[in-house]
């Protein structure tokens, strides 16, 4: 009986794997697992690469992956507004890279809902051959990378098109003029006697 009773518990236990293996064997992120991208992961490409691509499985429609990656130095390197063609191919540019490991980080949301984030590197090297933009990017209306981190802080140094230093001064030149004309057009008007007399009463 007793030996009975350690067959039925571990037939009971194979059950249980074999259920975990067939329900739970598989990743929960297999279904927005990357299949293919350009540049591959661990490949070397060459600085004159412009174009990304990565290819997924079962997106969920209407949806854009997010697209962002990080140079050699720690800076984030420009990447355009990714579009996507035939609802798994993602394509982006990006600005000339720059030598050495870069990583490419990606936000997808598969056909469930489910939305998770992965990275992956792959080496720049100077004079290695610049990634060819896949066939399916090639026929799509690619927007330019977003402005580098530089370009907004010379933006804020400008006011209405000029220097920082140039629209100050013009600024002030046009405070100094509207308040001499305020200050001339008061002693104008205190200068004015009335010349009419009061009658007695």
């Amino acid at each position: 009986m007793r030996g009975l009773r350690l067959l039925r518990a571990s037939a009971a236990l194979l059950g249980c794997l074999g259920v975990l293996l067939v329900f739970g064997g598989t990743p929960a992120y297999a279904h927005t697992a990357l299949k293919d991208a350009t540049p591959a992961p661990g490949s070397t490409v060459g600085t004159g690469t412009s174009v990304i691509e990565l290819t997924f499985a079962q997106l969920k429609p209407g949806t854009t992956p997010k697209v962002g990656m990080v140079g050699p130095d720690g800076t984030k390197v420009p990447v355009g507004q990714p579009v996507v063609a035939d609802g798994a191919v993602t394509c982006a540019t990006v600005e000339p890279l720059h030598a050495g490991v870069t990583t490419l980080t990606y936000t997808v949301t598969a056909a469930d809902g489910d939305t998770q984030t992965n990275a992956f590197q792959f080496q720049v090297a100077d004079g290695a051959q610049a990634a060819t933009a896949p066939a399916a990017c090639k026929g799509l209306t690619l927007s330019a990378p977003a402005a580098a981190p530089g370009a907004e802080t010379e933006a804020d140094d400008t006011i209405m098109g000029l220097d920082r230093t140039t629209a100050l001064l013009a600024l002030t030149a046009v405070a100094v003029v509207v308040v001499g004309g305020v200050l001339v057009a008061v002693r104008a008007k205190r200068g004015v006697r009335p010349t009419g007399r009061r009658r007695a009463v």
